[in-house]
């Protein structure tokens, strides 16, 4: 089964596995061409996590290709003057194309030139863009460069609904990818080509800096909730850490016995506390210390901490700590073979339509990645994000992220899962590995549910409607929560697993236009 945030890209997932592919050949195709049919979302200018598992080996690895500092960001100076937000000098040094490249020659099993067939006609030949496309680059057209605006707009404003789509400078590029590997665009022609398009235009990547890009096979955050086991994406995602703190905060507790708003309450005040520690002490591992968030005293004095009767103000709470934001335009897909082999992946250029920068001779839409990092003490960016001086810039360095692939099992099933959603990603993938520990039925329903979310700072609890009842909304009031609606947010991607029947549920987000399709090898997947 293959589960995406697009028909097209999900339709190329299919069509690898039915040519002999895995998972992994699978989530190549689907990774490539998502880049293509939602360019604002993600693409090869873009970055990732691919959360696996091995069944042959029985192993669970975090492939992480996210994005890294150029050199000239040096410690973020540049960003005083110059937007961390729209440009080239906004892109961090893509990662995707080495993570595809790794999945490929290291976990698939057919050749490259199947895996990215796909994508290269989708390129070639053109898509006709959804409207979900079109609100995309009408959102941000101002921005586009010459070369984007040359691709994206149709007559110079925004397409018309069902305009096709062609990008034959990026169908040229992923025709290179495809013949020689992740090498062309780290150290070969397209390599040249971008770092020339840097030069003229004022971007900051250069030559060293994607020759020096490697992607990086981490061990998951593996972690225990009620007999649950939940294995997520660990550095520089801090989804993992995230949800296993907050849950940690709840290990004691039987939310089943609790009344809605007592158990609403006692959610909002673990994520405000799990957030406010993302926030303050987590960056990249490779550069700074973390503490152990996790240590089994700590999460009870966590829990103790809060009063059932009354919201704990953020302002309150110890060091108050720098604005900062994360992701919010982004991608993920689900991904499960006959043999049992899964990948979660969630996939990202950062805010909508990246940088808004394409290179002109290479047609990739580059990221804006940069404005991950705390890049302006003191000052918010986009999405009210607060987090610290651990995830200051530094050359070489991965912005932190909240995209959280994941995998939840217990002994009869298993559940993969993720979702767009910036800094909200975490609260979305745990609200719904709930609803599967607590067996609710409808299992659509945990993926298409209104839902919730506190990060700390901003102190809001921001809610989509439905999410809370009447009742449920003056209770969480006079308790002193700070209650915002908001517009509905999110596009989770997920597969449910029944290891004794064999049987798939497949579930895409109501909210978005992916799909999920299911096809027959005459082997079930293995537990």
């Amino acid at each position: 089964m293959v589960v995406s945030a697009h028909p097209l890209a999900t339709k190329a997932g299919i069509q690898v596995l039915q040519h002999g592919g895995n998972a992994f050949d699978a989530a190549a195709a689907t990774a490539l061409a998502l880049g293509v049919v939602e360019p604002g979302s993600s693409g090869i200018g873009g970055g990732g996590f691919f959360l696996l598992y091995i069944a042959k080996d029985k192993r669970y690895v975090m492939l992480d290709a996210r994005e890294t500092a150029p050199k000239l960001a040096d410690h973020g100076e540049i960003y005083q003057t110059q937007s961390s937000i729209n440009g080239p000098q906004s892109a961090g040094v893509p990662g995707l194309l080495a993570g595809v490249d790794h999945l490929i020659t290291k976990y698939g099993r057919i050749s490259r030139e199947i895996s990215t067939s796909p994508a290269i006609q989708l390129a070639r030949d053109g898509f006709h863009i959804s409207p979900h496309l079109q609100a995309m680059i009408d959102w941000r057209k101002d921005v586009l460069n010459d070369a984007a605006q040359g691709i994206f707009l149709q007559h110079g404003d925004t397409p018309n609904k069902q305009y096709l789509l062609r990008q034959a400078a990026l169908a040229d590029t992923l025709a290179r990818f495809s013949k020689y590997g992740s090498k062309d665009f780290y150290h070969g022609e397209t390599a040249g080509r971008l770092i020339a398009d840097m030069r003229r235009d004022g971007g900051l990547i250069q030559s060293s800096d994607l020759a020096n890009y490697q992607v990086i096979e981490r061990e998951p955050v593996q972690f225990y909730f009620h007999g649950r086991h939940i294995v997520s994406a660990a550095l520089p995602s801090s989804g993992g850490i995230t949800m296993a703190e907050t849950l940690g905060i709840l290990q004691a507790d039987d939310l089943a016995t609790l009344s809605d708003a007592d158990r609403t309450h006692l959610i909002i005040e673990a994520m405000k506390r799990a957030y406010k520690d993302r926030n303050q002490y987590l960056g990249d591992q490779d550069f700074v210390h973390i503490p152990d968030l996790l240590e089994e005293k700590r999460l009870k004095t966590l829990r103790r901490s809060i009063d059932m009767h009354k919201a704990a103000p953020s302002e309150e709470m110890a060091d108050f700590i720098e604005p900062m934001g994360n992701s919010v335009d982004t991608t993920h897909f689900s991904i499960i073979d006959h043999q049992g082999n899964m990948v979660s992946a969630t996939l990202s250029i950062n805010y909508g339509m990246g940088s808004g920068y394409v290179s002109p001779s290479t047609g990739i839409l580059l990221n804006d990645e940069m404005d991950d990092f705390a890049t302006q003490a003191g000052k918010p960016n986009a999405y009210g994000l607060v987090q610290g001086k651990a995830n200051a810039i530094a050359p070489g360095k991965r912005m932190l992220s909240s995209m959280s692939p994941t995998f939840v099992m217990d002994k009869k099933r298993t559940f993969i899962v993720g979702t767009p959603g910036g800094s909200r990603i975490i609260s979305m993938v745990l609200l719904a590995s709930m609803a599967f520990i607590n067996d609710q039925k409808d299992a659509q329903q945990w993926v298409n549910a209104p839902r919730f979310h506190h990060q700390f700072l901003p102190d809001i609890v921001q809610y989509e409607a439905g999410a809370f009842s009447p009742k449920l909304i003056s209770e969480l009031q006079q308790r002193g929560h700070q209650l915002q609606e908001i517009r509905n947010y999110g596009n989770m991607q997920a597969i449910l697993w029944n290891h004794q029947s064999g049987s798939l549920i497949g579930m895409s987000d109501h909210r978005g236009e992916g799909s999920a399709v299911e096809i027959s090898i005459n082997h079930q997947p293995k537990p």
